[in-house]
C-alpha cells in the first residue's frame, strides 16, 4: 500500500481530529501518530495581537510543501502524511498549521513531524503580517527557528 500524503493550503479552518481520522480509519498497520496544530497567539512581546494575515503565492507554496513532503517520506518509514497550512486573516485562538506524520514506531512520527514543522517555519513562502493596537508589521524570521531547522541538513 502507498502511503498517503494530504497538502492542503486552504482560507477555511480544519477539524485536527476530523484530519487525524481522516489519515488513520481502517488502518492496522500505524503504530504511532504525531500531530502538531499551530495556533495564532493573542499577545507577542507583551502586546496584544489583533490578528494574523498571511500571505503565500499558491503554485509556489504548494510545490514547496510538496517537495519537504516527499523528502520527509524517502527520510522515515512513515505510513501516512498530512499538511494544512491556512492563508488569509487568522485571528487568536484559531488554527494556523496542522501536521499529521503516522508510522510504525513513534520515533519515525516525532522527527519527521519536526522536521515538517522546522521547514514551514523558516522556508515555506509564506508571509504574516501581524495586527496590533500599535499598527501592522511583517513578522521577522527568528534566529532559533533558522537554528532549529539546520540539523536536518544532510552533510
Amino acid at each position: 500500500m502507498t502511503a498517503p500524503v494530504t497538502i492542503r493550503i486552504q482560507q477555511a479552518d480544519f477539524d485536527v481530529a476530523r484530519e487525524i481520522a481522516a489519515l488513520t480509519n481502517g488502518r492496522t498497520d500505524i503504530g504511532a501518530v504525531v500531530s502538531f496544530s499551530g495556533i495564532c497567539r493573542g499577545s507577542e512581546g507583551g502586546d496584544e495581537i489583533a490578528a494574523l494575515t498571511l500571505e503565500h503565492y499558491p503554485e509556489m507554496a504548494e510545490a514547496e510543501i510538496k517537495r519537504h513532503a516527499d523528502e520527509a517520506m524517502s527520510r522515515w518509514p512513515l505510513d501516512g502524511l498530512t499538511v494544512i497550512h491556512r492563508f488569509g486573516r487568522i485571528r487568536p485562538g484559531e488554527n494556523i498549521v496542522l501536521v499529521v506524520t503516522a508510522s510504525k514506531h513513534r520515533q519515525a512520527a516525532f522527527q519527521a513531524a519536526e522536521f515538517l514543522m522546522d521547514y514551514l517555519k523558516t522556508s515555506a513562502p509564506f508571509w504574516k503580517r501581524e495586527e496590533s493596537a500599535r499598527g501592522a508589521g511583517w513578522v521577522e524570521a527568528r534566529e532559533g527557528d533558522d537554528a532549529a531547522a539546520s540539523r536536518w541538513t544532510k552533510s
